[in-house]
């Protein structure tokens, strides 16, 4: 099991909003500094279009930081996933996160499997996970009853808990609905906020360790260690005033996410 950054913690730092937006070539560089070495390209859509020389530069990049690579996309279009397995293969990639719709598909479960049932043999022979994200899409008993048809170990579920409150799933139904399955982890933390007035409530991110997500339930029912399960950090960070401050606490949030693994790693 690794400790692995998504580009989800450098939501901000990467986005037009920032002043200097990073590439994702400085990401894997300030990966590395923080002593991380594994790299999830989550909804990174403009890799679908990088040529092989541009790839193999990245994967070089990666090979000299000593940095392992996840891939990241949405839906299950056969011909869509087919381009992410090339990727993969350029990339040394073994898993990758995918979702049941995309901007374009909202497939019925039916559809679903049939399109799981299209492309699982290519990333069985390519011996590459297909991790299927929980999200308030799609509820994840639905979602299991599709992934469960199939018993392949190249098939699975990459949770992340705090996605589904949105749909009213509460976090440890989710974990239990979901855990034998589980082949990749998102980590990040989350709370509720009163609005002004008291006039409802946000479901936002908060800093590791300090909101709602029973990390250690989740971990001692998935058992990443034991069976080789990477947790990713993510961050659900609200814009703060500017940039500079939302930088800034992003960049907190990512080494106290880290600290807090690291910390119960060394734990166990």
């Amino acid at each position: 099991m690794a400790i692995g950054l998504s580009t989800y913690a450098w939501f901000w730092r990467m986005s037009e909003k920032a002043p200097s937006p990073l590439s994702l070539q400085q990401m894997l560089e300030q990966t590395a500094e923080m002593g991380v070495s594994l790299f999830q390209i989550c909804d990174y859509p403009q890799i679908e279009g990088w040529s092989a020389a541009q790839l193999t530069a990245l994967r070089q990049q990666a090979d000299r930081l000593g940095m392992a690579l996840e891939l990241g996309t949405r839906g299950l279009t056969p011909s869509h996933l087919q381009r992410y397995l090339e990727l993969a293969d350029a990339l040394d990639v073994t898993v990758l996160r995918s979702m049941f719709n995309s901007a374009s598909s909202k497939p019925t479960l039916a559809e679903a499997g049939a399109m799981i049932e299209t492309i699982l043999p290519s990333f069985e022979r390519q011996k590459v996970s297909l991790c299927l994200e929980t999200y308030e899409q799609v509820r994840s008993a639905d979602m299991m009853s599709v992934i469960n048809r199939f018993d392949s170990s190249y098939l699975g579920v990459c949770l992340d808990p705090a996605n589904c409150v949105a749909a009213l799933e509460l976090p440890a139904q989710v974990i239990e609905n979901t855990a034998d399955r589980v082949l990749n982890l998102h980590i990040k933390d989350f709370a509720f906020s009163r609005q002004d007035g008291w006039v409802g409530f946000t479901l936002a991110g908060s800093p590791m360790g300090e909101g709602l997500l029973d990390y250690d339930q989740m971990i001692e029912r998935v058992r990443p260690d034991s069976r080789g399960i990477n947790q990713i950090v993510e961050h659900w960070l609200p814009w703060q005033q500017d940039a500079e401050s939302t930088c800034l606490m992003e960049q907190q949030w990512t080494q106290q996410s880290v600290d807090y693994l690291n910390n119960r790693q060394f734990q166990e």
